[in-house]
């Protein structure tokens, strides 16, 4: 051997040896490697190569929602057949108790599963319409009087004298306790419709409402699309413009802030409407294939024929005289639109990519709410007194219990539906 056999080449596995363990498992130096036990701590036992032990989940990690991303989110017409259904609840009844509940379920599940989206944001805009709706009620009880007999006066407004032939209106006079009620629980009742479809507004993506409207109804859905998206819209480029103002310390309130706010909401709202005509007119949008003129008369007899029954279907189940025709007109005009949309759908000429699934958590938020708006008009049949509290004599409303506990059925959305991202991350 060679003194230059003898060099760091030559003693390099040497000490790769030296380095490494020795049957017992320690090293040559005295310490234990890297991931070994502790002396005198008995191994534990190994898993396979390869193989990870599973977190470990809560029970409530089990069951609790997933995070709503594009796989797992919840379709768009879940959202509005919920919101329908409430609004169908609040619409038998007049019990400001009932109302208050739903426009309360409704509230709550908005705030556990909207988003930061900007047609997210317009609930509180409903909330205020929904105020102005029953002041403005009140208003118009006042000054024009009401039908309703009362003995309670409140106080007396100067009477205007009219012609004759506007005989049955009056303009001022006595105000009394039960006509106020009367117009509070009407004007309560509209409001709770509102707040209802600005519920939906403020859950439901409009684009992929857009996506699962059938083939046929696609021009009509992109019109209705764009005019859902223009309040949400209008309403955040108003937020945006106060809080610029209010960083430059300018007045937000007045007929001037007003003025000078409005101008550029509209001009973005413009600006907007140009942008959306370029974008159709890119993509097609108007564009239909060749079809047999008898298809298409067939189509828009079907269609047509479809939609005014489910309106009258609809407004059966709204109004109380129309219960009993309601539901079997509705169903025959369903059937008649989707055999004409289907048969319409031969005339679009464009795909669907990645369509929305309506799966087991779309069925029990529609579900919910089709389950309060049945259990409200059964009741309606069963005890109309305490759905209609009566305000002559002028009494105070009742609570009813099982009618309150269906309104509580529409809480479910809050806890099946997919979180929100932003809640998700907490």
């Amino acid at each position: 051997m060679t003194d230059h056999d003898t060099g760091p080449s030559a003693g390099a596995p040497t000490a790769r040896r030296s380095g490494g363990h020795t049957p017992t498992g320690r090293s040559l130096a005295g310490h234990a490697p890297t991931g070994a036990a502790p002396e005198g701590v008995p191994p534990a036992r190994r898993s396979q190569a390869g193989a990870q032990d599973p977190p470990h989940r809560s029970t409530y990690e089990r069951w609790r929602p997933s995070q709503a991303v594009r796989a797992t989110a919840l379709h768009a017409g879940a959202w509005w057949l919920w919101a329908l259904g409430l609004a169908t609840a609040a619409s038998r009844t007049t019990n400001p108790l009932l109302l208050g509940l739903i426009i309360g379920v409704a509230g709550y599940v908005v705030a556990a599963r909207r988003t930061d989206a900007p047609w997210a944001r317009s609930y509180g805009a409903f909330l205020k319409l929904g105020l102005f709706v029953i002041g403005l009620r009140l208003l118009f009880s006042m000054l024009l009087g009401s039908p309703v007999p009362g003995s309670h006066a409140l106080f007396t407004l100067p009477e205007i004298p009219l012609p004759a032939w506007a005989q049955g209106i009056r303009l001022g006079g006595r105000v009394t306790a039960e006509q106020l009620v009367f117009a509070f629980y009407d004007g309560l009742k509209l409001a709770a419709l509102l707040v209802c479809v600005g519920a939906a507004n403020a859950l439901a993506n409009p684009a992929r409402l857009l996506k699962s409207l059938p083939a046929a109804l696609y021009e009509a859905g992109v019109a209705v699309v764009v005019a859902m998206t223009f309040a949400p819209n209008m309403v955040a480029d108003v937020v945006r413009l106060r809080t610029a103002r209010r960083l430059r310390g300018r007045p937000t309130g007045g007929v001037k802030a007003v003025l000078q706010i409005g101008l550029p909401v509209l001009e973005g709202a413009l600006e907007r409407s140009v942008a959306i005509a370029a974008s159709m007119d890119a993509r097609g949008y108007g564009r239909t294939a060749e079809v047999p003129p008898a298809v298409r008369h067939t189509t828009n007899v079907l269609t047509l024929g479809g939609l005014l029954g489910m309106c009258a279907g609809t407004y059966g189940l709204l109004a109380a005289q129309g219960a009993a025709y309601g539901l079997p007109v509705l169903g025959v005009g369903a059937a008649l639109a989707v055999a004409g949309l289907r048969l319409g759908g031969r005339r679009s000429v464009r795909t669907r990519y990645r369509p929305d699934r309506w799966g087991a958590r779309a069925w029990l938020v529609s579900g919910s709410g089709a389950m309060v708006a049945a259990l409200m008009i059964r009741a309606g049949s069963v005890d109309p007194a305490a759905l209609q509290p009566g305000v002559v004599p002028l009494v105070a409303p009742t609570l009813p219990l099982w009618p309150a506990a269906a309104i509580l059925i529409g809480l479910l959305p809050a806890f099946v539906a997919p979180v929100p991202p932003k809640e998700a991350s907490q």
